[in-house]
């Protein structure tokens, strides 16, 4: 078990899962510009612990996942500003992270909230959970992936009218819509994220990575190249160490050792020193 601390965010690593906790609880959470460099830090720090195997994204207290971006900040951003995207860059890392994402979503996920839970691979919320993009009301629109990743998740005509009318979605409706796959008590929701989280690393870690990738990558193309992307992805498998161990354990009534596995299949970084 390992944890580090800072003024806005928190990271715990307990048994392959990193816990990233954003730690801003006197304002429900709002992400400013401290909290996104410290996300691309601490992706950047976690995408290399071979002791992660999977990320849990949640915020601070009972009352707010995160509720929107800090609008002291948003008051003074310009065109330029806009055209930098700074959130938008760094929610793209957390889509394009190479491990599977958890959003466990407790209370209220509003605009920038909203856009991170989406970024992730899977959401959990709890029965107090809100969503909304209320960036309308402000005279701007939401631009940190929240268009296009809520339009895929639950329809373009759910998503223009949530966008639109900035309305709130509970719990309920977001499970009822694809929104969420799991709605628990508040008590339940870290709980029922760390469930899921070890249902994936029961898994092959190479098969679970190239299945993240395909999904994400083959959801925007063709269905032919959608399909090339699967049958590439599966030709890697057949040749993994995880896939022999893995069918060899089934066969033999037994828990596969994918750890071990994944050590065969990983590339040997040891350099021989020519001068010995």
């Amino acid at each position: 078990m390992s944890a580090e601390n800072n003024d806005v965010l928190t990271v715990d690593v307990t048994d392959g899962i990193a816990l990233v906790t954003v730690n801003r609880p006197e304002v429900r959470n709002a992400i400013n510009a401290t909290v996104l460099r410290a996300i691309t830090e601490t992706l950047a720090e976690l995408a290399e612990n071979d002791d992660v195997q999977v990320l849990v994204f949640t915020g601070a207290g009972d009352k707010a996942f995160v509720a929107g971006a800090d609008i002291n900040e948003l008051a003074v951003r310009t065109p330029k500003d806009g055209l930098k995207a700074t959130m938008q860059g760094v929610y793209e890392k957390v889509e394009q992270f190479p491990k599977p994402t958890i959003a466990a979503v407790n209370g209220y996920a509003f605009g920038g909230g909203h856009e991170l839970a989406l970024a992730c691979d899977i959401r959990v919320a709890s029965t107090n959970a809100q969503f909304a993009l209320p960036e309308t009301g402000l005279g701007i629109m939401p631009a940190a992936g929240g268009t296009q990743r809520l339009a895929k998740l639950v329809g373009l005509g759910r998503a223009t009218e949530i966008v639109l009318t900035g309305r709130r979605v509970k719990a309920d409706e977001a499970l009822d819509m694809g929104l969420v796959t799991q709605v628990v008590e508040p008590g339940e929701l870290l709980a029922t994220a760390r469930e899921a989280a070890q249902a994936i690393m029961a898994k092959g870690p190479l098969a679970i990575q190239l299945a993240k990738t395909v999904i994400r990558h083959g959801f925007d193309v063709d269905h032919q190249t959608g399909i090339l992307l699967e049958r590439l992805a599966q030709s890697v498998l057949y040749s993994s160490a995880e896939k022999a161990e893995g069918t060899t354990a089934f066969l033999e009534k037994r828990t596969p050792d994918f750890h071990s596995a994944a050590q065969k299949d990983a590339p040997q970084n040891a350099q021989k020193d020519v001068s010995k």
